[in-house]
């Protein structure tokens, strides 16, 4: 198997785990650095975690993840959207020069990781690592929760899709200061941020139908 260069050094073990995903994309034809045409092509899956891998990982976890912070920089920072035929199984895409490298995700490819103090003291939220490798600033009004599995979502930069992930661990963290307007109710209406409350306007939920997801529908973890 042929990979970049700049990946050499650093490849993930590819160790035995085989769970539904994996006998699923064994299915898919594929070869990691092929060439199709004057393009050579490389194939990756970031999980609810955020996590990167090689698609044809066999092992997915921390063990195995890319965690190289120049190259995460440079990988995620070049995220766009898939225009191109093959976009219903590979929905995102991140070009390095001549070579394109394919994206799956469980979810969506901005999962955040962290809140992190910013200029002036604000908080943003860090996806890429948990120290802040990539920030946006955290807006307490623009998170929002899907009903339907109870993942929490906020804004992203727009060339990414505009909406990303907040991680399970971070989302617990965050959801703990839900408001709601009664008990029974599985919508918050708001948040109670620092003391102040911040009404809750889910717009960021409206791009959702919008964006393709292998693993958006299904609450397990």
């Amino acid at each position: 198997m042929t990979y970049p260069m700049f990946l050499s050094r650093n490849l993930p073990c590819n160790s035995c785990h085989r769970g539904w995903w994996w006998l699923a994309w064994q299915r898919r034809s594929y070869v990691q650095g092929q060439l199709v045409g004057t393009q050579r092509q490389y194939f990756y899956y970031i999980d609810h975690q955020g996590m990167l891998f090689l698609d044809d990982a066999r092992i997915k976890n921390f063990t195995s993840c890319f965690k190289e912070k120049k190259f995460l920089r440079f990988f995620l920072s070049r995220v766009r959207l898939n225009r191109s035929a093959n976009a219903h199984d590979w929905p995102f895409v991140s070009r390095c020069g001549s070579e394109m490298n394919f994206i799956r995700c469980d979810d969506l490819p901005v999962v955040y990781q962290t809140l992190v103090r910013g200029d002036g003291g604000r908080w943003d939220l860090s996806w890429g690592d948990e120290n802040g490798l990539m920030r946006v600033e955290f807006e307490p009004s623009s998170v929002a929760m899907c009903r339907e599995t109870g993942r929490v979502y906020h804004p992203a930069p727009d060339l990414h899709g505009g909406v990303g992930l907040i991680r399970s661990k971070l989302a617990i963290e965050i959801s703990s200061k839900f408001m709601f307007k009664s008990e029974t109710s599985c919508q918050p209406t708001g948040i109670d941020w620092q003391g102040q409350l911040h009404e809750l306007h889910h717009d960021v939920l409206k791009l959702l139908p919008g964006l393709p997801a292998l693993g958006r529908h299904s609450e397990s973890e």
